[in-house]
């Protein structure tokens, strides 16, 4: 905004002040929107520096203009990409408190689409099945939206495990078709236990472990073990990093590549440099069930912080 807008100026522009302060739930008083730059409009101008840490003169000049359009950028209002300047607002807070909720971390939600933001954005994207480009356009958005159930309202700081109650366990298990494609030795040993922890859970689950996939329809397919190129060997399959430095966000990961997903549930998991000893092969089979179990659930999953 070249011009500042004062006390007793009338117009378009006040109209647009109007518009994003109402839109961030200010009261304007009966007349609303009228493009007239007085009574409440003014006072909520003054309250929202004030909220802002801005000079309280109650003129929207550059600075004020520029904190009114930062705070109701909304998800999906823009193109989100690392640039410099890095892109800054309310649409970026709310995208990096999901990424952290979801399990790709990007430090604390300060609304700038900085290197953290797009690498976590990159992580989701190729763990969703979409080009990792980093690029937050419509369906990167759409899929952080088809998982607002899991990351609204949750703690927006700092990745979250997530559990599923055992008896939500047992009936998704007595109803899905579960394969698990192991695609080495590693993979094999963490699939065994993950089908010998599904029939303990319910003994009617139908988990099958196999070298090979064949054309039978199932309801889950997890392709399991270590893999030299994921992006071309299994091109569209959402992608689920484990390894020593993932393990926290293993739940939340895979979680999100299954929700995500409509039709078959498909996803690889990488063990990368996940420890082969049997306590961490246990520890992960029984988070990767956890994880199919929840997706599966219907409702808000269970979030325990």
């Amino acid at each position: 905004m070249s011009t500042p807008i004062e006390r007793g100026a009338r117009g378009p522009g006040v109209e647009d002040i109007q518009k994003r302060l109402l839109r961030l739930g200010y009261d304007l008083g009966p007349s609303g929107v009228d493009g007239v730059f007085l009574g409440a409009t003014l006072e909520a101008v003054l309250s929202f520096q004030r909220t802002r840490a801005l000079a309280e003169d109650g003129v929207v000049g550059a600075e004020t203009w520029s904190a009114l359009v930062d705070a109701t950028f909304v998800l999906g209002d823009r193109l989100l990409y690392l640039r410099f300047p890095h892109f800054h607002g309310a649409d970026v807070a709310t995208l990096q408190g999901a990424l952290n909720a979801l399990g790709f971390a990007c430090g604390d939600p300060d609304g700038i689409f900085g290197a953290f933001t797009e690498r976590a954005a990159r992580e989701f994207q190729l763990n969703t099945g979409y080009p990792a480009d980093g690029i937050v356009g419509t369906d990167t958005v759409r899929a952080v939206m088809r998982l607002r159930h899991v990351w609204e309202d949750k703690d927006p700081t700092a990745p979250v495990a997530l559990a599923v109650a055992p008896a939500r366990a047992a009936d998704v298990l007595s109803r899905t078709r579960i394969r698990v494609h192991c695609l080495d030795p590693r993979g094999k040993a963490v699939a065994a236990r993950f089908a010998n922890l599904a029939t303990a859970t319910e003994p009617t689950s139908r988990v099958d472990v196999c070298d090979d996939v064949d054309s039978e329809a199932v309801d889950v397919l997890l392709h399991l073990g270590t893999c030299a190129d994921p992006e071309v060997e299994f091109a569209g399959v959402p992608l689920v990093r484990v390894g020593l430095a993932a393990q926290d966000a293993v739940e939340a990961r895979l979680m999100t590549a299954l929700a995500a997903a409509e039709g078959c549930r498909e996803a690889l998991v990488d063990l990368g440099d996940v420890a082969e000893d049997e306590q961490a092969m246990q520890r992960l089979a029984v988070r990767l069930l956890d994880a199919v179990c929840l997706a599966l659930t219907p409702g808000a999953p269970t979030m325990v912080l």
